[in-house]
């Protein structure tokens, strides 16, 4: 569940000779871009299906804590690695190539899943779904970006991110008592059969971009001098860096409990029944999705308050999550589970905020990489979590306590690691915006006409 959904892409209010107009829209770009959407969608269903079946799944293959979170955490792991490689690869193959190999190894991987008969086996095919699933959400930004005009790609990033969430809630509501009803091997093998049914319109019907809107011919000899430039300077800006710590100290609490840790956490820790448990997951889900929208306009309309809604995301959390842990007694009241399952939600919008701090910080031509920097973030500190409470569980005899103890120690090294880059990024962000400024104001003195020279980049463009 990734992508910018604020600020507005920086781009010239009208196209000027030899720079491409802006994207047209309409019923045509909002197909060809559902058809992408659909994509993830079904992408964040394979993800997020571990979420519901992590104790069946130490009962099929007979491991214990730390070997179960091996499964997300390999998972993530791909995801993360990829993130950047994506990012390239969508420049130089196009969307519709990527997407189409996204989708494949995501089928194929969730289709083993369910015909593995040992761990090994169920292991490599998570790592084959990951691979997959981390090519979709770049790829789903892509396609917003060259089928809409550049005002609409916050818009289209936040609805792609709220069909993700709407992904984790049908694992949530469908899928966990299909698997409880029809056993594993029927519900994960039916459930690829999704995979092939998004297949079939992106490869008929999917184009990169409209007519006479295709990106700027490439030049020959672009390499792996190129790639490191790219990755160099766009981890060079601050707003960068401090994009990234946004995304790692905001997402990885919700992450690590409904990709995994939750349903266990909730049932064995808590004594609920998994009904029950299942119903304060999909109230995560639903708060993500409500809080995505307030958090966005609150966003657009003032950017000041970036830092304040982050910090105040994790804030709360660790509140929260102290309240549950250091209750007196075995278990925490309904009530309090309640709440920290609605704050739970707020983390997905709140490491949104990370890309409004990367986009300003980079130009177009590097969009994608800062983007695939930043979106690493998250999963890092998630992987991290992961397996610290697998080990500590493993460790202490299934002491929850001690095991979610690790968020507060993540939480402190992002927000030490937000206050440090903040004044550099924000000042650099500022100086920025007087640039634009003036050069609008010396666009719109009239003067001699231009000598002929290099073709302006695409208004708006930003490479996924």
């Amino acid at each position: 569940m990734n992508g910018p959904v604020t600020a507005p892409v920086n781009g010239p209010a009208h196209a000027s000779p030899g720079v491409p107009a802006d994207p047209p829209g309409g019923r045509k770009a909002v197909a060809v871009w559902g058809i992408g959407v659909a994509v993830y969608f079904v992408a964040v269903i394979f993800r997020t299906s571990l979420g519901v079946a992590g104790l069946d799944a130490a009962d099929r293959f007979h491991v214990g804590a730390s070997a179960l979170a091996t499964f997300s955490l390999l998972q993530l792991l791909v995801y993360a690695g990829m993130q950047i490689p994506v990012g390239l690869m969508v420049d130089r193959l196009g969307t519709k190539k990527v997407l189409t190999l996204g989708a494949v190894l995501f089928t194929v991987g969730q289709l083993g899943f369910a015909l593995s008969p040992s761990y090994g086996m169920a292991l490599a095919a998570r790592a084959l779904l990951g691979c997959g699933d981390a090519m979709t959400f770049i790829s789903v930004l892509r396609l917003g970006t060259r089928w809409f005009p550049a005002r609409r790609g916050p818009l289209m990033a936040q609805l792609a991110g709220l069909v993700g969430m709407a992904g984790n809630l049908v694992s949530t509501l469908v899928l966990a008592p299909v698997l409880h009803g029809v056993g594993w091997t029927a519900a994960f093998a039916g459930s690829a059969v999704a995979g092939l049914v998004v297949l079939v319109p992106l490869v008929l019907f999917l184009r990169d971009h409209p007519e006479g809107h295709g990106p700027a011919p490439r030049t020959a000899g672009a390499s792996g001098g190129f790639v490191r430039r790219q990755i160099r300077e766009s981890w060079a800006e601050p707003g960068t860096r401090l994009g990234l710590w946004v995304h790692f100290t905001t997402q990885f609490p919700a992450m690590v409990f409904l990709l995994l840790w939750g349903m266990p956490f909730l049932v064995e820790a808590q004594g609920l029944s998994r009904t029950t448990a299942g119903g304060l997951l999909t109230l995560v889900v639903a708060s993500n999705m409500a809080l995505g929208l307030v958090y966005g306009q609150i966003v657009a309309r003032r950017q000041s308050a970036r830092i304040p809604l982050a910090l105040g995301t994790v804030g709360l959390t660790a509140l929260l999550w102290a309240a549950v842990l250091g209750h007196p007694g075995d278990r925490a009241p309904m009530w309090l589970l309640v709440a920290l399952c609605l704050v739970l939600g707020g983390c997905g919008p709140a490491s949104m905020i990370g890309f409004d701090f990367a986009r300003p910080a980079n130009p177009a031509e590097r969009q994608g990489t800062a983007s695939g920097i930043t979106n690493m973030g998250g999963f890092l500190a998630s992987m991290t979590t992961l397996l610290a409470v697998g080990i500590l569980l493993d460790a202490t005899g299934d002491n929850y306590r001690i095991a979610f103890s690790t968020v507060f120690v993540l939480q402190a090294v992002g927000v030490l690691s937000i206050l440090r880059l903040r004044p550099l990024a924000l000042a650099r962000e500022r100086e920025r915006e007087r640039e634009r400024e003036r050069a609008h104001a010396h666009a719109t003195v009239p003067g001699p006409a231009a000598p002929p020279g290099p073709v302006p980049t695409e208004p708006g463009r930003a490479p996924a």
